[in-house]
């Protein structure tokens, strides 16, 4: 194998030293171009010197597609936690003339963060620029670059970016496609929240044809859990499907320790995910459930075991990707994952819902994606304590309840007679206390704060289900029954005793509009009559119980009487002043004549 890689090492010093004249890139041209002054390449090729900030080019600035280089499609907003797509930069990768209306093939690789993702990318982007030379993965001495990556704690990628060049590749059966490979941000760093995490693993799961999950040493049960998390946030956004809903996805898992059971590779893999997905009789059913969801999103699973790099990837701060530093067992085993996903015969190119999908149709579909997942009509994952905060704390909540219903049962429920309200009230004050000191009892998760906004839930709850009591009790009262019908015949005596009055004074116009209240009261009257025996109609039958109930409330007999009483008088006292001028005017001209 050493006799190999040396091999290789002097083919590609040979190749970047054939020639001196620089050639610039071009999308969709993926043969070996000849190399450049300045920074090398993945691929052996030659970039002019950049800062590093320059590597990623923000959103505003125009995306240059002579120079290959990662592009951002995806933005991480990290104040308000949202996402938003450079639609610019997507179509103007994807819309190319020569590849828009070609079948795509996304490879994307999504994991935690730290683990090596775009590490691997670049790899397979050496792979892509020099796939028909045997020794693609380069030289000892060249430095890896493409994606950008690093080494240390802290996470480098944000949102998702694609690799600028679009690679066009002639599959056996004559057929082109278009290859795009596609880099993630890392999951759970100490700057994104469970939702961040779950939208882009989502997001990169849904748009890519075959999604690498990077995993380290093993894979552990709550690996498991965050991919059937994240692949249900994922199977929410898309459209109602018959069948399962993503292609292909890979475990990869770094730093394989275990080669004595399983070896390294794609077949030891087979058998070791064999073994953890396997369902069976004993296993708990939340156990179970995990793997049969897993098996039921993926039309294809498959498990890749890649041994560790060597203490010099691990340690070195200055460590640049050169193959001198790189453990052998890892450059063979890289040998072989790599043209696995992306050889000519095994590339595997997207569908959806059964039918294939061009480089047009994906900026649609990443489009029509990311705006469901700004709005608001999905719910939010959670993580795993708050979860089970809330269903503690919601458990406390629903036992506090019961307990607050059970003693006002006793009270007033439907079998007890009618209570005092003030004696109601008094009942509802100590249940509640007793609601809310059992609910304090209570051993909950998620700290006082968190607990307080239960509590407060609790009460207000309380106040709607007492509430419900006292209309329940009012309804016992035959006098609260009868205040209805009771008012419209109260409305309708003084109406006509009033008509009969103002209809003797000559007052008409009055008579004629309390004949009119009258008749309105008569005919709710005979209406909340046919609703309370029909029980058709309640709406409005519940109107005319919500008017008499305001006169009943704001309008007693007396003071309507005593208003009525008040117009009659002030009436009666103007038309007698007005009628004695009149008279006396009368009696002046009889004098004059006499």
């Amino acid at each position: 194998m050493r006799k190999d890689v040396g091999k290789c090492s002097t083919t590609n010093r040979d190749l970047s030293s054939s020639s001196q004249d620089p050639q610039p890139f071009r999308m969709g041209r993926y043969s070996a171009p000849q190399p450049r002054s300045g920074v090398q390449h993945a691929s052996g090729k030659h970039y002019e010197e950049e800062e590093e900030e320059d590597a990623l080019p923000d959103s505003d600035d125009e995306v240059d597609l002579d120079k290959p280089r990662p592009i951002q499609i995806v933005l991480a907003h990290e104040d308000d936690h949202n996402f938003e797509l450079d639609e610019e930069a997507l179509e103007k990768i994807l819309l190319q003339e020569h590849i828009k209306d070609l079948n795509i093939v996304v490879v994307s690789v999504a994991g935690a963060f730290r683990k090596g993702k775009s590490f691997l990318l670049d790899f397979m982007l050496r792979y892509m620029y020099n796939r028909t030379s045997p020794c693609w993965i380069g030289g000892n001495t060249e430095p890896l670059t493409g994606f950008t990556w690093r080494g240390g704690c802290e996470r480098e990628t944000t949102g998702i970016q694609i690799w600028s060049e679009v690679f066009v590749i002639d599959k056996p059966n004559g057929t082109k496609v278009a290859v795009l490979l596609m880099d993630t941000q890392g999951a759970f760093d100490s700057q994104s929240t469970i939702k961040d995490c779950a939208t882009v693993f989502a997001l990169s799961t849904m748009t890519s044809s075959v999604q690498v999950y990077n995993l380290s040493q093993n894979i552990q049960e709550d690996d498991l859990q965050h991919l059937q998390l994240f692949t249900e946030y994922g199977r929410l956004a898309m459209e109602e499907i018959y069948q399962k809903p993503f292609q292909t996805l890979m475990f990869l898992i770094r730093d394989w320790s275990y080669p004595y059971e399983h070896a390294y590779g794609l077949e030891g893999g087979k058998k070791f995910l064999e073994k953890r997905l396997q369902v069976k009789q004993n296993q708990h059913e939340e156990l179970q459930n995990v793997r049969k969801h897993i098996h039921s999103c993926f039309s294809n699973l498959g498990c890749f075991l890649l041994p560790h790099p060597g203490l010099k990837v691990a340690t070195n701060p200055n460590f640049d990707g050169r193959l001198n530093d790189i453990d052998e067992d890892f450059k063979k085993e890289l040998r072989n994952l790599v043209p696995l996903l992306l050889a000519p015969e095994n590339l595997v190119e997207k569908e959806i819902s059964g039918s294939k999908v061009t480089c047009r149709d994906l900026v649609e579909y990443f489009k029509a994606y990311i705006k469901i997942y700004q709005g608001e009509e999905l719910p939010h994952p959670k993580s795993m304590l708050q979860a089970t905060a809330e269903a503690n704390n919601l458990a406390a909540v629903a036992g506090a309840k019961d307990l607050y219903s059970k003693g006002m049962e006793q009270v007033c429920g439907g079998d007890k007679p009618y209570i005092a309200p003030s004696d109601l009230e008094r009942k509802h004050q100590d249940f509640r206390e007793s609601a809310v000191k059992q609910f304090r009892s209570v051993k909950k998760m998620g700290g006082e704060e968190f607990c307080r906004r239960y509590q407060e839930q609790l009460e207000v709850e309380i106040d709607e289900i007492y509430a419900n009591f006292v209309k329940h009790n009012d309804g016992k009262n035959i006098f609260y029954a009868a205040r209805t019908p009771a008012t419209l015949f109260a409305v309708m005596f003084a109406m006509y005793i009033t008509s009969g009055l103002t209809g003797f004074l000559g007052m008409n116009s009055i008579a004629t509009l309390c004949n009119l209240v009258l008749g309105m009261a008569l005919i709710s009257f005979c209406t909340w009559a046919y609703v309370k025996y029909s029980g058709e109609f309640r709406e409005v039958g519940t109107a005319i119980d919500q008017i008499a109930e305001a006169i009943w409330e704001q309008r007693n007999p007396r003071k309507v009487f005593s208003k009525l009483f008040e117009v009659l008088r002030r009436r009666t006292i103007r038309r007698a002043l007005t009628s004695v001028p009149r008279q006396r005017l009368s009696s002046n001209n009889n004098k004059k004549k006499n």
